[in-house]
């Protein structure tokens, strides 16, 4: 899986996601956020857009060390030719990040001087 580095230094990657089994993929571009160890992070717009079922609250710790209750919602990733559930963390800002739990197992590039991302 490729993706590129922003003028911003972002390591970005664009994943398609459902909300289902068998429905039509959305591609979404994504952050990849190695501080964070969960699989996705979504604004709440883009949730209803997509159309995600709501799973439960989870409780999180936030880079400041505030812990909060957050909303947490299923979508689905075709992850490597292999269809997986995930878990979508609700968020009210804009960012949507790719955490460290889809990329366990995997080798993460980043190479800042070709501005070149690559997941495997």
């Amino acid at each position: 899986m490729n993706g590129n580095v922003d003028v911003q230094g972002r390591a970005l990657l664009t994943i398609p996601i459902c909300n289902a089994p068998n429905s039509s993929e959305t591609p979404v571009e994504m952050w990849v956020d190695t501080g964070f160890t969960g699989d996705l992070v979504l604004p709440i717009s883009q949730i209803k857009q997509l159309g995600l079922r709501e799973s439960s609250v989870v409780q999180t710790a936030m880079a400041d060390g505030r812990e909060t209750a957050l909303d947490s919602f299923v979508a689905w990733l075709n992850w490597f030719g292999e269809l997986r559930e995930v878990e979508v963390i609700a968020s009210s800002g804009q960012n949507v990040l790719l955490g460290v739990r889809l990329m366990l197992g995997r080798r993460l590039t980043v190479d800042y001087r070709t501005l070149r991302l690559t997941l495997e």
